[in-house]
């Protein structure tokens, strides 16, 4: 077969879960209305933690950048995919393939590491409350959100040179809603089988890893809380936890799937709706996750909701 991928002439052609469905409208009505809920609630809850000094502690500047990450991820995919089914076109360029994948690498990575950080945050408030500001300074924040976004940006570069230096057949049809590494690799006119074992070492480094680590800081947490004398200060801490390893599971579970789980053990049709799912499911539930269960946030929301009628008036 004759091979290209370096021409900017060269496209990809992007078959996801709107091309597959037996009901693409739908579909494409869900995934705008799942893209509108993720950019309100999304914005509000940056809004609320920038405007009110009440959530200007650690654990609402983490998860402030949390919603960031949210954000940009969906916002990477979702508007591509809404303007490609309306023009009736699915196609995305070489280089626009790479920098989608790019991305989506950097995004993705960056929150994997910020929920090690964010289990992290809540062993150190519930095993040493008294040295929680000592131990959760702003600098210490800050460069932990430093650290997610380089370490994230160094394994998003790598792979992508990686994965796009293959030569492709001129089959160009990608079974997928986005540009990802393992639908990518199929259409390799090359031996992949290292480079696939590489993302399989990736997977369990950048995932399993630091998974073992969020649930076993989790267990100590939950240790702690039920030997706590307040009753109400441990139904407060179960809350927070429990709305935490909500969100490790939603990120965790599709994307262990995607990039640990062989490819063999997964159909097409099962990584497109994985795809729809952490792309577009996962970071409208986020936010909602946090903001409809926790105190502090709903009470924000109320005083900024009571100011701006006020402010209108005036």
């Amino acid at each position: 077969m004759e091979l290209w991928n370096t021409t900017l002439e060269n496209s990809f052609l992007l078959i996801g879960i709107l091309q597959d469905s037996k009901y693409p409208g739908l579909v494409c009505a869900i995934i705008a209305f799942l893209y509108l809920v993720a950019l309100i609630s999304n914005g509000l809850l940056l809004l609320l933690i920038a405007v009110d000094k009440r959530l200007h502690v650690p654990m609402y500047f983490l998860l402030s950048q949390l919603s960031l990450t949210d954000l940009l991820l969906t916002t990477v995919i979702s508007p591509k995919t809404l303007v490609d089914y309306l023009c009736g076109q699915s196609t995305i360029s070489f280089s626009g393939c790479g920098f989608q994948m790019f991305l989506i690498l950097i995004i993705g990575s960056a929150e994997d590491t910020l929920l090690v950080f964010m289990a992290y945050d809540r062993y150190v408030a519930i095993q040493h409350p008294l040295n929680y500001m000592v131990f959760m300074r702003p600098k210490v924040c800050w460069s932990m959100v430093a650290t997610s976004w380089i370490l994230a940006s160094m394994n998003a570069l790598v792979h992508t040179i990686y994965s796009m230096h293959f030569p492709f057949c001129r089959s160009r049809v990608i079974s997928h809603l986005l540009c990802e590494i393992p639908p990518l690799l199929k259409l390799a006119c090359a031996d992949t089988t290292k480079y696939q074992f590489m993302v399989y070492t990736m997977g369990v480094t950048f995932l399993l890893i630091p998974l073992s680590f969020i649930l076993a800081s989790y267990t100590l947490v939950l240790t702690a809380v039920f030997h706590m004398p307040s009753t109400q200060r441990r139904k407060k801490a179960l809350l927070t936890c429990s709305s935490h390893l909500t969100v490790v599971g939603l990120f965790y579970g599709p994307a262990v799937f995607m990039y640990v789980l062989p490819s063999a053990y997964h159909s097409p049709q099962q990584d497109n709706i994985l795809s729809l799912f952490y792309t577009n499911i996962t970071p409208a539930l986020n936010p909602l996750i946090y903001s409809l269960r926790n105190k502090d946030v709903v009470e924000a929301l109320k005083k900024l909701l009571q100011k701006c009628p006020s402010e209108v008036k005036l």
